[in-house]
């Protein structure tokens, strides 16, 4: 037996650093955490043995600098590195700089990195294999021009897709030819800015479809095996959403098909360690499938296939980076029920999806059986716009699909994330969609559905009712002893009414009465009769009383916000002074904010110019998303205060378009 690593450099942060570092632990192995500027006190460095400072927070000067990161290694003494997903966990600069180090790379060989890391070599070599591709172009080296008329041989609708690195970032539909030049400019720019690369390939949009994937592991003595395939159809995107093991879609005869196309793909260059082989199947002839990729790294949703595998991937990767056999042969993987994942991002669904930021103020993760979370979240920390806004992992597992989907529905109807909005609710409703609930899945499935799992409904009256509750229990400490100084509505005869005004985001105020104690109170929402209440502190949460029926809410007051958590509910209720009538010209006198906070990276218009409505303006990005900011109205640019470079603030004003005046048009 060879013995593993003492001491492992995790090369990342997040939730996937904190997965890491908790498999090395349990192993006995010393880690290493590495952290920018911005993830000072971040969970991964507090789980680690040992956590080192790399930079600033541009992750160009931290997270994707070889140098440092590989300081960080030789100061501590590590023997390997882990580079968990994106940033240097596919770089094969990295990877011949660990080797020359003489430190231990957790992952592929270096030629397996160069093959596959090159979508159009990666195509090339898996075709050569036997394995089928989608059609498409994938010469190195094209230009704009090139990249055009590929698109219009291969035929609309067609996906541009970067040749370097993965997870969606600057991939675009383009539908016709009159949107190619711009597509290719926002395909570049968000390529070479995530990737270094802006080398495009161009492929057949195939648009009702489904991904499916492979896990595949391999060791340096000649094993390669697959773990099973997870399905990845539910995307918003490009960018996978939900994801399972199995698929619901594929017969035995299919997977064992699949399975052996990806060991095939993987033996072709010589891999080992963990990687997936991604496949498009179109759904109306779902006995086909097409290579799409490899990624040669551990996958974000590898805890679905460990779930149904019993398998821990990480010590897998440890142990075969050791120069250890694989423990199992193909013969041994036998997969065990279902298992599901969700992304909880820092996103609002309600605003198409922008990134969100804040402080974490309240935190809700659920347990319970067959539930798992990877998370990197803790209460004081601080969710930015400097890297991806994924925040945590809720898997299930149950021993067929419908369990596994119910207990993730109501897993997620106990997370909560206060202080930062994220999609939750969002992951709730798509999961109770007829069609996901009945496996009829595709990438397609979230754009066609839009509104129905984006509408921005009011929360509930008792969710109101809660809120107000909490406040009050809040303000008794402070209340004066002598009744004669309380200002809170006490009287003679019977306690008066207090008046709030509480406003979801996005929604209108609402009236919330309130009057006499904690204990024994009366509460009224709106229009609505009014309810006997009280409400305790029990441990870290509020027992919130209504008419008999009790409820456990989270709920915290920060910033003249209360922040709250009750029956799946997560709720932003600010605090109004008076209901006001909204602005009847709010949105259409020329005014354009930042819809999250971000850079500008590109500005399209100068001072003077004459737009017409929909004219883009500007581009903001924000956790690798870029962000098209357009004319709300048809005029001049008479105000633009920033520049590529500037730092925006959420709703900041960015830009003024103003109308002709009346008369002036022509």
């Amino acid at each position: 037996m060879l013995t593993v690593f003492e001491t492992v450099l995790v090369a990342n942060r997040g939730e996937i650093a904190v997965r890491v570092i908790r498999t090395l632990r349990r192993m006995g192995i010393r880690s290493v955490a590495v952290h920018s500027d911005a993830d000072i006190g971040a969970l991964h460095t507090r789980l680690a043995d040992v956590a080192v400072p790399i930079g600033p927070a541009p992750a160009a000067q931290s997270y994707l600098s070889i140098d440092r990161v590989l300081d960080a290694a030789r100061r501590t003494g590590a023997q390997a590195v882990h580079p968990g997903y994106g940033f240097l966990s596919e770089n094969v600069d990295f990877a011949r700089a660990c080797a020359a180090a003489g430190i231990v790379f957790i992952g592929p060989p270096v030629d397996a990195i160069e093959a596959m890391g090159d979508k159009i070599r990666a195509k090339q070599t898996v075709a050569a294999a036997g394995v089928p591709v989608v059609p498409g172009r994938t010469e190195p080296g094209m230009d704009d021009d090139a990249v055009a008329l590929a698109a219009i041989e291969v035929g609309f609708p067609v996906l541009l897709k970067p040749s370097a690195g993965g997870g969606g970032k600057g991939m675009r539909v383009v539908r016709g030819p009159d949107e190619l030049t711009e597509q290719i400019a926002g395909a570049r720019r968000e390529a070479r800015g995530s990737f270094g690369d802006d080398t495009l390939l161009v492929e057949r949009y195939l648009g009702n479809s489904r991904h499916i994937e492979v896990q595949v592991f391999g060791d340096a003595h000649g094993t390669v095996v697959h773990l099973g395939e997870r399905e990845c159809s539910l995307q918003r995107r490009h960018q996978k959403v939900i994801e399972e093991a199995p698929s619901p879609l594929l017969t035995t005869g299919m997977r064992a098909r699949m399975g052996g196309a990806a060991v095939e793909a993987a033996r072709a260059v010589g891999y080992t360690g963990a990687g997936t082989v991604e496949f498009i199947v179109d759904a109306d002839s779902p006995d086909d499938f097409f290579f799409l990729e490899m990624n040669t790294r551990l996958q974000v949703e590898h805890p679905v296939t460990e779930c149904v595998t019993g398998l821990d991937l990480v010590e897998l990767q440890v142990r075969v980076a050791a120069g250890e056999r694989l423990p199992i042969a193909q013969s041994d993987v036998v997969l065990d029920g279902h298992a599901i994942e969700a992304r909880v991002y820092a996103e609002d669904p309600v605003r198409g999806f922008l990134p969100q930021a804040g402080d974490v103020v309240g935190l809700l993760e659920p347990a319970g059986p067959g539930i798992r979370v990877d998370s990197s979240l803790r209460v004081g920390g601080v969710v930015g716009t400097d890297y991806d806004p994924m925040l945590a992992k809720v898997i299930a597992w149950g021993p067929d699909r419908e369990t596994a989907r119910a207990r993730l529905v109501t897993a997620l109807g106990g997370t909560a994330v206060l202080g930062v909005a994220t999609n939750t609710t969002f992951l709730r409703d798509l999961l109770n969609d007829p069609d996901v609930v009945a496996g009829r899945l595709d990438t397609g499935l979230i754009e066609r559905r839009g509104e129905a799992l984006t509408r921005a409904d009011p929360p509930p009256p008792h969710v109101y009712a809660a809120a107000a509750l909490a406040l009050l229990l809040e303000s008794e400490p402070a209340r004066a002893a002598d009744p004669w100084d309380d200002t809170s509505g006490w009287r003679l005869g019977e306690p008066a009414w207090t008046v709030r005004w509480l406003q979801a985001t996005g929604g209108q105020p609402v009236t919330v009465r309130v009057r006499g104690r904690a204990a024994a109170a009366e509460v009224q929402v709106a229009d609505g009769p009014p309810m006997a209440a009280r409400v305790r502190r029990d441990d870290d949460v509020l027992a919130v009383t209504l008419d008999d029926v009790t409820t456990h809410v989270t709920a915290v007051h920060a910033a003249g916000t209360v922040w709250i958590a009750v029956d799946g509910h997560v709720a932003a209720l600010r605090e109004h002074e008076r209901l006001a009538p909204p602005d009847a010209a709010a949105g259409t006198d020329g005014t354009v904010t930042a819809p999250m906070p971000g850079t500008v990276t590109v500005v399209r218009v100068s001072l003077g110019d004459e737009v017409a409505a929909g004219t883009p303006l500007l581009v903001v990005e924000a956790m690798k998303m870029e962000h098209v900011l357009t004319a709300p109205v048809t005029g001049t640019v008479t105000e633009l205060p920033v520049t590529a470079g500037h730092q925006v603030r959420l709703d900041e004003r960015v830009a003024v378009v103003t109308p002709p005046a009346p008369g002036e048009e022509e």
